[in-house]
């Protein structure tokens, strides 16, 4: 007799607005334009959305100087340093920008700052795509915090003159103890609201703890360099739930079924639905599974598309 398998989802769970949005941004310059498209760096962190991308005619870099003269070429939706910004131009590349709009206004927000005359903290992770474009974005540069236990080191030109920035995909739990040890060393420190912060990623970790309330087994669907899903991974091992993070339903250990008999699935912002489908039908291979999607918030944000891809007239820079 088959085991019973009971299967919650997470929701929301997967694509965000920024994602979708980058996505369709590559999909819809290639149908425009023609392939090739360049697009630096990886347009979100999931293999599988940049295979499929690739096979219709992306063609993806690290670098500025790897793409041809003059090419049409798109931005990650991580962000990028004006640093890029200058590069593109001096190639001559017609650019669109697929920047996550939440990024862009971290952005501005650091810029309005630096232009004020504070010196700007940003609470991130080192190497970090997004972190590193907001880097290269802020006049006079950051001071980069990933821990509350950073803040003591921190070496500022004047304690009265500090604001500060998050990375988008960080949680306003991920940054609540950070943001504490600013204002307990610099109590004049300036920083954007609570509403500010990526609303996907609160949700998702939100989503993930009443998840993990009722499950054995938490799996987690997303890329090894993907931020946020690597923090929903870490919340359910905070909350005592045995939690993996895999690419695909291929990635997928039988052996992690030998306790479970209520397995949470979820999945990073960068991956598509399709793959949490594919885990779902390899889970059958071992059990009769049911499945409940849990309750959670409802998403309806839209990000529009640039100009350089909905205006037909429009001849993006370089072009």
């Amino acid at each position: 007799m088959s085991r019973p398998i009971k299967v919650l989802l997470a929701s929301p769970r997967g694509f965000c607005a920024g994602v979708e949005r980058a996505i369709e941004i590559v999909e819809r310059a290639l149908e425009k334009f023609g392939p090739p498209v360049y697009v630096r760096h990886e347009i979100v962190h999931n293999k599988h959305v940049v295979d499929s991308l690739k096979a219709k005619g992306a063609i993806f870099v690290e670098e500025i100087d790897e793409i041809p003269e003059g090419a049409n070429t798109i931005f990650s939706a991580h962000g990028v340093s004006d640093a890029v910004v200058d590069g593109a131009k001096t190639r001559n590349l017609a650019v669109v920008d697929a920047t996550c709009p939440l990024v862009s206004k971290v952005h501005k927000e650091g810029q309005n700052h630096a232009g004020r005359g504070r010196q700007v903290i940003l609470i991130g992770h080192a190497g970090h795509p997004e972190v590193e474009g907001t880097q290269g974005r802020i006049p006079g540069g950051v001071l980069l915090v990933t821990n509350a236990s950073d803040v003591a080191s921190l070496h500022v030109k004047d304690p009265s003159q500090l604001a500060y920035v998050t990375q988008t995909t960080l949680s306003v739990d991920d940054t609540r103890a950070v943001i504490e040890a600013l204002k307990a060393r610099f109590p004049q420190i300036e920083g954007p609201d609570v509403k500010d912060i990526c609303y996907a990623t609160q949700n998702r970790q939100q989503a993930v703890r009443v998840l993990a309330a009722s499950v054995d087994l938490l799996l987690v669907v997303g890329a090894s360099n993907s931020s946020n899903s690597n923090r929903l991974r870490d919340l359910g091992e905070e909350m005592g739930v045995p939690s993996y993070l895999i690419a695909d339903a291929k990635k997928f250990d039988p052996a992690w079924l030998a306790d479970a008999k209520k397995v949470g699935i979820t999945a990073g912002a960068s991956a598509p639905e399709e793959l949490v489908q594919g885990l779902i039908d390899r889970l059958r291979d071992f059990g009769d599974v049911t499945v409940e999607k849990l309750n959670g918030v409802e998403e309806n944000v839209v990000f529009k598309l640039p100009k350089e891809i909905t205006d037909s007239n429009f001849t993006p820079l370089g072009a």
